[in-house]
């Protein structure tokens, strides 16, 4: 069980209003946990931010293949039948997720998450965890 923190997903509502074709948008830990939500349900928020968890990583080890940089992943963005998924490193130990239609805008949606994490980084991150209690 995880310690209660306070409510984010007021922070995730201008990023889902400033793009009218966004479906859902996810802030999650780098473990899989949904720590905030917009524009979705519970099971489904839960269930991207698992998904989100295995490609954060996955995008992580192909980032190590250039030794130039830092081996950390920024942004993930994933095109499919009936729209986009975009992945973003938020803040320590956290990501941004959004599901948006295929009329979205692309540019739009990178360039307001991209805002989000500027403006709000610090408070979008996942503290670390011991035995399931935040620390």
């Amino acid at each position: 069980m995880t310690q209660p923190r306070f409510n984010m997903d007021w922070m995730l509502r201008d990023l889902a209003s400033s793009v009218p074709q966004t479906r859902h948008v996810v802030l999650l830990s780098s473990d899989g946990l949904c720590m905030a939500q917009v524009g979705t349900d519970k099971d489904t928020a839960d269930r991207l931010a698992a998904a989100c968890a295995g490609l954060q990583s996955l995008s992580g080890a192909i980032a190590t293949e250039f030794p130039e940089g830092d081996g950390r992943m920024r942004l993930v963005v994933i095109e499919v039948d009936g729209g986009f998924f975009y992945l973003m490193a938020a803040g320590v130990s956290s990501y941004l997720a959004v599901l948006a239609e295929d009329s979205v805008d692309a540019g739009l949606m990178g360039q307001c998450m991209r805002d989000l994490v500027a403006r709000l980084g610090e408070h979008l991150s996942s503290p670390p965890r011991v035995d399931g209690r935040v620390t």
